[in-house]
C-alpha cells in the first residue's frame, strides 16, 4: 500500500527515506501500545493475586486448586498469546 502527502495541495508519493520514518513510528506505537496493555494485564493479575494473599500465610493452608489457580496467575505472562490474548484462570471455590 502506497503512502501519500500533500504537497501544494497535490498528493504525491511518499520518498523512500520518508516510508522508512514512517514505518519506523507506526512499530513504536504498537510496542508502545503492546506494553500498555501487558502493564494492564499485570496490573489484574496483581489485583487478583492480592484477593487471595491471605490464603498463602502461614497459619492458613491452602487448597491445591487456589495454590494452582495462584500458579497459573503467575503464569499469565509466559502465555503464548500475551498480552493481547489472555486465558484467565477460573478462581477455585
Amino acid at each position: 500500500m502506497a503512502n501519500y502527502k500533500s504537497v501544494n495541495g497535490v498528493l504525491t508519493d511518499l520518498t523512500e527515506a520518508e516510508t522508512t520514518a514512517l514505518n519506523a513510528r507506526e512499530a513504536a506505537w504498537a510496542v508502545e501500545e503492546s506494553n500498555s496493555v501487558a502493564l494492564d494485564v499485570r496490573d489484574q493479575r496483581d489485583i487478583l493475586l492480592a484477593e487471595t494473599d491471605w490464603m498463602a500465610l502461614s497459619d492458613v493452608t491452602m487448597s491445591d486448586a487456589m495454590t494452582a489457580y495462584r500458579q497459573a496467575l503467575r503464569d499469565i505472562p509466559a502465555q503464548a498469546g500475551f498480552p493481547s490474548s489472555v486465558t484467565w484462570p477460573a478462581k477455585p471455590e
